[in-house]
């Protein structure tokens, strides 16, 4: 979308334990300048109780938040008064965490009589990429973000169509869930990663559930269960043995994920023969190097694009929220000021169409 006014606007993240908040600037050309992008991290509040406690987590945000705004609008060198819209997440997430920022970002709509973008956390995830790399619609995307592991063909601003999702644990929690078991600490994804370098990913044959199935669905659970019966087997474990389960768990997740995802070009390059064969990874989940290789391998293989944002836009912040206000923005798109708060909010819900001509939703 070409033609328009450039747009400053302010993202707020605080869908879990990250209390985040950036300023985004959409140009006439519909690219993107980053002007501040300010992430604290909770892990030493919920350290001690090896998850995310909602309660904390929730608390925080309300100690921290006008802070971390007030940072990254001296980083952006711009007071609120500057900016044209406030977006923020309100959904899905930690209901407590995703009330403080909804919250406060609808007081500071209301006090700077500014507009108002409502923004699914997962849609901010879904466009990342167009902000760090201007990919056009359409896309298939792998979405491997904490409770989530799905695959999504984007094909425009609040319009996207799931090709398939995890039916019992998402991956980033089977990966927290075998840090715990294996004692390694909290968050999952990083401590299993580290420990795995020094395994051998092919001591162990877990199973790779669903694989032998067509569609594109996820299940992580009798993985999970498998890695448990086997830590028992072995119990009392070594560090030897903790290294190994950690590199073979990690290995099956990277085979079960690269099979799916060239399933997942295939339907796509079957469906839309004229699109750009790309896919678009988001998600902390991403971060994990063993899963990226074994992604980059099929992409290779495909003849496909891998799309991958940089690791720090991949794990929740207000820039990814911001860039997504952005794009509704461009659109027209404005939230009432009672908008409400969803502690799950499927992306691909009709809801979620953002009221724009067909065309407008599909110019890259």
């Amino acid at each position: 979308m070409t033609g328009q006014a450039p747009a400053i606007i302010l993202g707020i993240e605080t869908s879990c334990d990250e209390t985040a908040a950036a300023i985004v600037v959409r140009d006439q050309f519909g690219h993107s300048t980053i002007r501040s992008n300010v992430v604290r991290s909770q892990l030493d509040e919920h350290a001690a109780f090896g998850g995310v406690v909602p309660e904390l987590a929730a608390r925080a945000h309300v100690t921290y938040l006008d802070h971390i705004i007030a940072q990254a609008c001296r980083e952006a060198d711009i007071t609120l008064t500057d900016v044209d819209a406030i977006a923020a997440t309100a959904g899905p997430g930690l209901i407590g965490g995703v009330l403080v920022g909804l919250t406060t970002a609808k007081a500071l709509a209301a006090a700077l009589n500014k507009p108002l973008l409502a923004i699914n956390h997962l849609e901010a995830h879904a466009l990342t990429a167009r902000m760090t790399d201007q990919v056009a619609f359409p896309y298939p995307m792998l979405l491997v973000s904490g409770g989530h592991s799905q695959f999504v063909l984007v094909r425009g601003v609040g319009d996207y169509q799931r090709w398939g999702t995890a039916i019992d644990d998402a991956l980033g929690e089977a990966f927290d869930k075998i840090a715990k078991l294996l004692a390694l600490g909290h968050p999952g994804g990083p401590a299993v990663e580290a420990i795995a370098k020094k395994g051998d990913p092919k001591r162990f044959k877990f199973p790779r559930p669903l694989l032998r199935e067509a569609r594109l669905d996820f299940s992580f659970s009798g993985l999970k269960t498998a890695v448990y019966l086997q830590a028992e087997a072995l119990a009392p474990l070594s560090d030897t043995d903790v290294a190994d389960i950690a590199a073979s768990f990690q290995a099956t997740v990277a085979e079960i994920v690269s099979v799916r995802a060239r399933q997942a070009l295939d339907r796509f390059k079957a469906e839309l023969p004229k699109a750009a064969p790309q896919l678009v990874v988001a998600g902390g989940v991403a971060a994990n190097r063993a899963i990226a290789a074994a992604l980059a391998t099929v992409c290779e293989q495909a003849d496909a694009t891998l799309i991958m944002p940089p690791i720090a836009l991949c794990t929740d912040n207000g820039a990814m929220v911001a860039w997504a206000g952005a794009e509704r923005f461009a659109m027209g798109v404005r939230d009432r000021l009672d908008v409400t708060a969803r502690p799950r909010w499927p992306l691909d819900l009709p809801n979620m169409q953002v009221g724009a001509s067909e065309e407008a939703r599909h110019e890259p």
